[in-house]
């Protein structure tokens, strides 16, 4: 089974303009994503996919694979599948977001794992225990699952609604970390934006209202992302008293 590690990296950011390159410890953004998507066991290849020459030639300077895709792309799922048509030998595609400068490597493997696991699956995630201050904020997405560990919906709201507490029932938080099977990606890139997707801005609701399977894996790795001026000060931070 090969596996390609692929990090979307668009130029353009409303909150944080040209943010894949943005400075961490005196390296470019991508260039953290990419050294510890590397530092996985599983992935056959990791590829930077980008829309911008700047990107492209950042990421080529330190060594590292790129490939230039298209600008006019709805989604970065769409731009996901570009890579996916331009590889046809690869059999799983994880999809690690450009703004995860502290990516553990070892939910990569995991997420490559559990489709040795599960033959039939066809798309993977991860959610780790939300914090309470997050739970009245649309910026952190909640999922529920059923007691198989499917996702039965992704939600910006407050999921589940606590009218009763229930101890061993914790508020996930969805990170936006997922694993396809090259054809399902195909599928599910082909397929017409949903009603509940649009609704939430959610694309991953997509695919369960076409009825097709989202495994969610729970992890204790608490992602840090990178979309604001104030989030990069964050991060270099951590990187100073690392």
């Amino acid at each position: 089974m090969k596996i390609l590690c692929v990090i979307p990296a668009r130029y353009a950011s409303t909150r944080l303009p040209g943010k894949p390159l943005a400075d961490i410890a005196g390296k470019p953004m991508i260039r953290h994503v990419y050294e510890r998507a590397c530092q996985a066991q599983r992935p056959d290849m990791v590829l930077v996919a980008t829309d911008n020459e700047k990107v492209y030639a950042a990421v080529t300077a330190f060594g590292g694979q790129a490939l230039m895709t298209s600008a006019d792309h709805p989604t970065g799922t769409d731009r996901l599948a570009e890579v996916a048509r331009a590889y046809e030998d690869y059999d799983i595609i994880i999809n690690v977001q450009g703004d995860e400068p502290l990516i553990a490597p070892e939910v990569i493997d995991r997420l490559a794992a559990v489709f040795d696991e599960e033959p039939g699956l066809s798309m993977a995630t991860l959610a780790t225990v939300m914090a309470e201050e997050e739970y009245d904020q649309p910026s952190a997405v909640k999922v529920v699952t059923d007691l198989q560990g499917y996702a039965l919906y992704f939600s910006r709201s407050h999921i589940p609604f606590p009218r009763v507490k229930v101890d061993e029932l914790p508020v996930y938080k969805h990170i936006g970390i997922y694993a396809y099977r090259r054809d399902f990606l195909l599928t599910y890139a082909a397929l017409d934006p949903t009603p509940l997707e649009r609704t939430e801005s959610l694309e991953q609701l997509r695919a369960l209202e076409h009825g097709y399977r989202i495994k969610v894996l729970i992890t204790d790795f608490q992602s840090i992302g990178v979309d604001t001026p104030e989030d990069l000060q964050k991060v270099n931070k951590l990187f100073k008293e690392a």
